[in-house]
């Protein structure tokens, strides 16, 4: 079996999973927030991290073993904007993971203030727009751009 096609599904498959637990998360965190759902958003986000981690493990075993060799990689400017754009969502879930957190440990009958939702929900926007910039370096990458 082809080692660079089952990375490269893998890859695929789990970044799609990663997109669909965000756009999960986008919809559930609206004003009106409480209780039980504050532990399903909790849950979710917990997923979001951990699928998150798991694009980073299948990407590095992409790098290190599939068909391109980590060198084209490492020279690719593409690769590394794509990477640092990874990085900046990364740390735009910061904040909104945090909230969730202290949310869920404030008990079945906390109701999330509309002005924490909103300061939670810019940081998702945020995340929205970096998020569209790695499909399109991914696309500049698979068609040889950044290469040296």
């Amino acid at each position: 079996m082809d080692i660079d096609l089952v990375l490269a599904s893998a890859h695929h498959l789990v970044v799609f999973a990663l997109v669909g637990l965000f756009a999960a998360e986008f919809a559930m965190l609206r004003p009106g927030l409480a209780g039980a759902r504050i532990g399903q958003l909790a849950k979710l986000d917990a997923a979001y991290g951990g699928v998150a981690a798991l694009v980073i493990v299948v990407g590095v075993l992409r790098v290190i073993f599939g068909a391109m060799g980590w060198e084209y990689y490492v020279g690719n400017y593409a690769f590394w904007a794509k990477m640092a754009a990874f990085l900046v969502m990364g740390l735009l879930t910061v904040p909104p993971t945090l909230a969730i957190r202290r949310w869920a440990k404030a008990g079945q009958d906390h109701v999330v203030p509309a002005d924490e939702i909103a300061a939670s929900r810019r940081f998702i926007h945020l995340q929205a727009g970096v998020l569209l910039l790695i499909p399109i370096f991914a696309a500049a990458m698979a068609r040889g751009y950044g290469a040296s």
